[in-house]
Parts: structure tokens; C-alpha cells; sequence
């Protein structure tokens, strides 16, 4: 490869990958939209908890049923088809949701909902894709940490300014507002990105991605994975189920019901969040890719911080001494500070598995990430129902323990690097790896 083509496969690979981003964006937007307007929409709908808590929860289920066949279609069609037809669907669910408030109806509302997480799940495993067939090995956890920074900054949008926004337009408009510049997004994936550098007349930079490998074998493969797949998997849902429930559903009514805060400061806590995933992707991905150069180990430092945050949380609910903005806001910080660790978590998966199953390695453990994601959200509101101090304090309690089996599912799991002999054989079972390293 000659140093212009070298430039040439990265201009491409960032257009593309900038385009996706702005997809990305959007689904956390979408995610996330429930934790600082849950009172927004229980006063406009006339609804519960527990309504508002299957609104969260979906998405989630919408996600999570499309992330195998995410895998699927990004792998068989490309990033660039399976892209473009996804994030126009979930321009589709936003209008649905627009409509539901011009018609004052919750029920289309939670359609909506579903067919924009319909959408979103083909969003991510094409980003996946593009770095795998466009980006160096060596870049993927430091890239997959721009692609959380990215999406946190939607997460961010989805608190407060999306709180203002709601204010200046109301729900219908907002929603409609939000599908157009979705449709814009489609059509800019599908005029600029391209699957492969091939497409583009450049050298390919991993040969490997491109071997066709057929859909059950792979799935075989990667289930079959066991230490290498099964703790990852586990440790994902037990922790995006915290997430999920705190960050896209319950942080808002908390903060109003348990320390009275107004919406607007309940919504500053909820971007704290994402602006602590802001701070922690990159550092992560950093800290994987050039530094500690060890995915398992930066995944035990942001699974053990974050239970710590929660043990902190549990410990002080309803305490005059942790009513401040200043306390709640460093735990919401570090909440999304840890989380941006995970980033390295996505990396051991996909460099366990051939670079040709890389959509569908990301994509099963995503399953579980977003199974976790959604059964925390539709519990949750059942759990608080009443919205007491001692709801929320087991609400909490709930949460901790969920965090410390995601640390514990990381300590058992297997690493596996370019460089050992399992990362050759896929197939390779969890004993047969341990005798090989003890020869």
C-alpha cells in the first residue's frame, strides 16, 4: 500500500465513519429520551410509572430482537445498504411519535418508540463494520470509544436540551423535527459511504473481513465461544441494565421525588451522565489500544469503579448529606465515566472471533446487552411505584448488585489477543485453550 493510498482509505474511512456517527447520535438520542422526560410524558399522556417505563423499554425490546439479524444483514448486504434503509426507519418512528402527540394518543407512542428501536439497531454493527474493513486493528477500541463519546453526546441531548426543546415546540413538533433530519442522515450514508475500500479502487486493509463464513457456522462459532463469549455476554446485561434503568428511565423521577429537585436540575443530572461517558470512551479505548494494551484489564477498572459508584448511591439515598448537585453530579459523572471502559469490552469480543464474523460477534453480544437493558427498564417502574425513599433505596440496592455480577463476569472471562494460538481457532473450547498456555 503506497502512502497516498494509505491517505486515501483514511479520508474515505472517516467520511464514512463521520456519516454513521451522525446516525449514532441520533440512537442515543432516541435511547435515552425517557430519563429526563418521564414527568413530561406521564402529565401529557396521563400516564403511570409504569407506562413510561414500558415506553423506555420498547425500544429496548425492539433493539434487542434486531441485533442477531443486525449482525446478519450488515455482514450479507453491507454497511452501507443496511445503514441507510435502518436510519430511515427510524425517521419512521419518529414521525409515529409525532403523530401520537397531535393526536394525543400514548399507545401510538410506544409504537413509535418500537419501530425507531427497530432502526437503531442497524446502526451500530455497520460502524462496526466500517472499522473493521476501513481502520487498523490497532485503532478499534480507541474508535469504538469516539463512536460512545459520539452517541453520549445524543444522550446528552436527550436531557436538557431536549427538555428545552420540548418546551419551545412541544412533543409533536420536536419528534418531527428530529425525522427529518433523520431522512437527511439516509440519504448522506447512502450517497457517501462504501462498504469496503475495494469499492473505491484501494487496497483492502484486512483480508480476513471480507472471507465469507456462512450465518450458522458463525453463530456455532461465537456461541460455542464459551469463557471467550459467555461472561462477556453476561457481564453486558447485568451491567446496560443499570444503565438503562438509571440513565433512560428512573434518574429524572428520582431526583424529583426523593430530593426535590425541579425537571430542569433532575435533567442536569441525567447529562452528567453522558458527559462522563464523554470523558471515559476515549480514555478507555486509549488506555485498551496504546497503554495497559490489555481489553480484560481496562474492563475490570471500569466494571470495579462503576459498583463502586453504586455501593456510594445505595449507602446514601435520602440523606440530608447527599442532596447537593455537586454530590449527585460527581456520582452521575462517574457513573458514565466507568461506562466508557465498556468500549474495551466490544473489542474482546470481536478480536475473539475472525474479522469476517465481526458484525455478528458484536451484534450476539449486543443481544444480551440490550436483553439486560430492557427487562431492568420494565422492572424498574413496578419497583417504584409509589416513588418512596425506600422504593428508590432498593431500587439502588437492585442496582449494585447487578454492578458487582457484571466485575465478576469479567474476572472470569477469557482474553484472547492476534497473537495466541485461540485467536486462529475460534472453535477452540475454554480447556483446550488453558492446556495449550500451560505447554
Amino acid at each position: 500500500m503506497t502512502a497516498d493510498e494509505s491517505k486515501r482509505i483514511a479520508r474515505y474511512g472517516w467520511a464514512a465513519f463521520a456519516i454513521l456517527a451522525l446516525a449514532y447520535f441520533m440512537v442515543y438520542l432516541h435511547r435515552t429520551t425517557g430519563g429526563a422526560l418521564s414527568d413530561t410524558f406521564e402529565d401529557y399522556y396521563g400516564v403511570g410509572t409504569t407506562s413510561v417505563a414500558l415506553l423506555a423499554s420498547s425500544y429496548l425490546y425492539a433493539y434487542t430482537l434486531m441485533q442477531i439479524p443486525s449482525g446478519i444483514i450488515t455482514d450479507r448486504f453491507g454497511p452501507r445498504k443496511a445503514a441507510s434503509v435502518f436510519i430511515a426507519l427510524i425517521a419512521l418512528g419518529s414521525v409515529l411519535s409525532a403523530v401520537s402527540a397531535y393526536v394525543d394518543n400514548f399507545s401510538l407512542m410506544v409504537l413509535g418508540k418500537f419501530v425507531i428501536g427497530l432502526g437503531a439497531a442497524v446502526v451500530f454493527i455497520p460502524m462496526v463494520k466500517v472499522l473493521a474493513l476501513w481502520f487498523k486493528r490497532d485503532q478499534f477500541a480507541t474508535m469504538n470509544g469516539v463512536i460512545l463519546l459520539i452517541g453520549n453526546i445524543g444522550a446528552i441531548a436527550a436531557a436538557t436540551p431536549m427538555v428545552l426543546m420540548v418546551d419551545l415546540f412541544g412533543i409533536g413538533d420536536t419528534y418531527m423535527i428530529l425525522a427529518v433530519i433523520t431522512v437527511a442522515v439516509a440519504c448522506l450514508c447512502w450517497l457517501f459511504v462504501r462498504d469496503r475500500p475495494a469499492e473505491r479502487g484501494l487496497p483492502e486493509v484486512d483480508h480476513e473481513a471480507e472471507k465469507k463464513v456462512g450465518t450458522m457456522e458463525a453463530l456455532r462459532t461465537i456461541f460455542g465461544g464459551r469463557m471467550r463469549f459467555w461472561p462477556l455476554a453476561l457481564s453486558m446485561f447485568f451491567f446496560f441494565g443499570t444503565m438503562m434503568m438509571w440513565q433512560a428511565s428512573q434518574a429524572g423521577s428520582f431526583y424529583i421525588s426523593v430530593y426535590g429537585y425541579d425537571l430542569h436540575s433532575s435533567s442536569i443530572m441525567v447529562t452528567l451522565i453522558g458527559v462522563g461517558t464523554i470523558v471515559g470512551c476515549p480514555i478507555g479505548g486509549l488506555l485498551s489500544d496504546k497503554v495497559i494494551r490489555s481489553r480484560k484489564t481496562v474492563c475490570l477498572i471500569g466494571t470495579g469503579g462503576y459498583a463502586l459508584a453504586w455501593a456510594v448511591m445505595w449507602a446514601t439515598v435520602g440523606q440530608d448529606v447527599a442532596s447537593g448537585m455537586l454530590f449527585q453530579g460527581v456520582l452521575n459523572f462517574l457513573f458514565g465515566f466507568f461506562s466508557g471502559f465498556l468500549v474495551s469490552t466490544v473489542a474482546q469480543v470481536k478480536e475473539a472471533f475472525p474479522a469476517s464474523m465481526s458484525g455478528l460477534s458484536v451484534a450476539s453480544l449486543h443481544t444480551f446487552t440490550f436483553i439486560g437493558g430492557a427487562l431492568a427498564v420494565a422492572t424498574c417502574g413496578f419497583v417504584v411505584a409509589e416513588r418512596t425513599v425506600g422504593q428508590y433505596q432498593t431500587l439502588c440496592l437492585i442496582a449494585l448488585v447487578m454492578a458487582i455480577l457484571a466485575f465478576l463476569c469479567e474476572v472470569v472471562s477469557v482474553e484472547v489477543t492476534p497473537e495466541d494460538e485461540a485467536f486462529t481457532d475460534p472453535a477452540l473450547d475454554f480447556l483446550e485453550y488453558l492446556t495449550d498456555k500451560s505447554e
